[in-house]
C-alpha cells in the first residue's frame, strides 16, 4: 500500500499535523484573564505522526492533546501525543503501519488490531482520572499537567467493550455513563454504569437489527437514550466492494429510551424519519415526555463524496427537539433553528436536567468543517445570539466554564482554541457566556500553530 499523493484538505492548511511538542511559560495575554479561572483546559484531536497510507480521513490521526494551564491570571501551553500502542509501535518502525476508515481493512497489520486505536477524540475527567476517548477501544488515561500517557484504561479489567467518546457524569449522582457499539460483534451495543468513584458497576447488552454507528447518546435524570440510526455497517457491502459504512436513507431512526438502570428488555423504542446525529446537546423530562435536543443531519457521507456541510446540502446539521411520550409512545419533532451548527455544549451541571441555554460552533459556508463563531440559544427567549470570530478566523467547539461562584446558569465563560488565517496565529479565547456579542474577555496568544481538533474539557486545579 502506497503513501498519500493526492491533495487532501485534511492535511493542508491548518488541518495540517504539526511535529513539535513544546512547553511554554507565561504566553502573551490580549485583555485580561478572569481572576476566578484556575485549572487546565485540554482539547484532543488528530494529528499523525507519518505519512498516512492510502486515503487520509480528518478520524484517522494520531490524537495529540493541547493544554493552557490558568493560574493567577497567568497561562502557560503544552502539547503531546498520546502514546497509544499504535502510535509506539509506528514510531518505532519509523512510519505508518495502519490505513484508516476509508481503505479496506488490512490482513497483515500487528496484534490483530483491524483499525489503529488514536484516542484522537474526545476527553473526560471522572473520579480523578483524566480520559482520552476514541470510540473503537479502551481509553488512555492522561497525567495533568505533563500530559504523560498513563496507559490503556479497562476500569480495573472490568472493561468489556468499546467507549464512546462522549461519555456522560450525572451531575447529582456523580455516576458515569457510557456505551460502546461493535460494528461486526453482536448484540452490537452495550450499556455501561460507572459509580461517582471510578468503579464499573454493570454492563448491559442490548440488542439491534443491525450494527450501527453510534457517536452519541444522551441521559434524563431517570432514563438514557439510545439513538439507532440508519448509518450502519455492513459487511456485504464490503465484500462488494463498497464502503462497508453507509448512510441507508429508507430506514428510520430508532430512539431508544432505557430507564437509567434498566434491564434491556425494558427498552422502549420509537421511530421517526431517518437522520445522523453525531452530538446531542441535551435531554430531560417535563411531565410524560423525554425530551432531546441534538444537531440533525438529513443524511450523512462520512467519506466526503457529497458535500460536507455549510450553508447548504444534506450533510449540514441543524438544532433539533424531539418529543418521545412514554405514556403514548408517539414522537414529534421539530427544527429550532436554521443555522448550520456542530459541537454543541451546555453548563454541565445541566446534564439530562431542563436547562435554559445553550451554545455550538456556527459551520461557515465553507466545504470543510469550519466554525466561524459561537451562537448561544436562549430556549425561554428563542433567539440565539452570536460571537463572530472575524473574517477568516474559525475556531472550534465553545467549552462552558462554570464561574466557580456562579448562581445563574450562564455564569461563566465560553473557551476554545482559534486560527486566524490571515495571520497564521492560533490562540485560545475566553468569553463571556453572559455576553456572547462582545469581544473576548481574553486572547491568550499560542507560540505554535493548534491544528483545528475535536472536542475538549476544563479540569479546575
Amino acid at each position: 500500500m502506497t503513501s498519500t499523493t493526492a491533495t487532501n484538505p485534511y492535511l493542508e492548511d491548518n488541518f495540517a499535523p504539526i511535529q513539535s511538542e513544546i512547553s511554554t511559560d507565561e504566553l502573551t495575554v490580549i485583555g485580561e484573564i478572569p481572576p476566578e479561572l484556575s485549572g487546565s483546559y485540554l482539547r484532543n484531536g488528530p494529528n499523525p505522526q507519518f505519512t498516512p497510507i492510502g486515503q487520509y480521513h480528518w478520524f484517522d490521526g494520531d490524537g495529540m492533546l493541547h493544554e493552557v494551564e490558568i493560574k493567577h491570571q497567568k497561562a502557560k501551553y503544552r502539547n503531546r501525543y498520546i502514546r497509544t500502542q499504535g502510535f509506539l509501535k509506528e514510531k518505532e518502525a519509523g512510519h505508518a503501519i495502519w490505513s484508516g476508515l476509508v481503505e479496506p481493512p488490512q490482513a497483515d497489520i500487528p496484534e490483530d488490531q483491524p483499525f489503529k486505536n488514536v484516542a484522537n477524540t474526545a476527553l473526560i475527567y471522572h473520579a480523578n482520572h483524566v480520559l482520552a476517548l476514541w470510540e473503537g477501544g479502551a481509553p488512555y488515561e492522561i497525567d495533568i499537567p505533563n500530559l504523560d500517557t498513563l496507559g490503556k484504561f479497562t476500569f480495573g479489567d472490568k472493561l468489556s467493550s468499546a467507549v464512546t467518546a462522549h461519555p456522560k457524569i450525572d451531575p447529582e449522582t456523580g455516576e458515569m455513563l457510557f456505551f460502546g457499539y461493535s460494528p461486526v460483534q453482536p448484540p452490537f451495543l452495550t450499556y455501561s454504569i460507572v459509580s461517582p468513584s471510578g468503579e464499573l458497576l454493570r454492563t448491559i447488552p442490548i440488542d439491534l437489527p443491525q450494527p450501527v454507528m453510534m457517536h452519541d447518546f444522551a441521559i434524563t435524570k431517570d432514563y438514557t437514550i439510545f439513538l439507532d440510526l440508519p448509518l450502519t455497517f455492513s459487511m456485504e457491502r464490503m465484500q462488494r466492494g463498497e464502503p462497508m459504512i453507509a448512510f441507508e436513507a429508507d430506514r428510520p431512526s430508532r430512539f431508544g429510551i432505557l430507564p437509567r438502570h434498566g434491564e434491556s428488555d425494558k427498552i422502549c423504542w420509537f421511530e421517526a424519519s431517518p437522520c445522523f446525529v453525531f452530538h446531542t446537546l441535551n435531554a430531560y423530562q417535563e411531565r410524560d415526555e423525554v425530551v432531546l435536543l441534538a444537531c440533525r443531519m438529513e443524511s450523512v457521507d462520512l467519506f466526503g463524496t457529497e458535500d460536507t456541510g455549510g450553508e447548504a446540502g444534506s450533510n449540514a446539521a441543524f438544532l433539533y427537539e424531539w418529543r418521545f411520550n412514554l405514556k403514548t409512545g408517539t414522537v414529534s419533532e421539530k427544527q429550532l433553528d436554521n443555522h448550520p451548527i456542530d459541537f454543541p455544549s451546555i453548563n454541565p451541571s445541566k446534564t439530562g436536567r431542563k436547562m435554559r441555554y445553550g451554545y455550538a460552533g456556527k459551520i461557515a459556508n465553507n466545504p470543510l468543517p469550519l466554525f466561524e463563531g459561537i451562537l448561544k440559544y436562549d430556549f425561554e427567549t428563542g433567539t440565539p445570539q452570536f460571537h463572530d470570530y472575524g473574517q477568516n478566523r474559525y475556531g472550534g467547539e465553545p467549552v462552558f466554564v462554570p464561574h466557580p461562584q456562579g448562581s445563574e446558569e450562564d455564569e461563566g465563560w465560553l473557551l476554545s482554541y482559534l486560527h486566524d488565517e490571515n495571520t497564521n496565529q492560533s490562540e485560545m479565547v475566553i468569553i463571556n457566556a453572559q455576553d456572547v456579542t462582545a469581544q473576548p474577555l481574553a486572547r491568550i496568544l499560542i507560540p505554535q500553530r493548534v491544528p483545528y481538533g475535536f472536542h475538549g474539557i476544563w479540569v479546575r486545579s
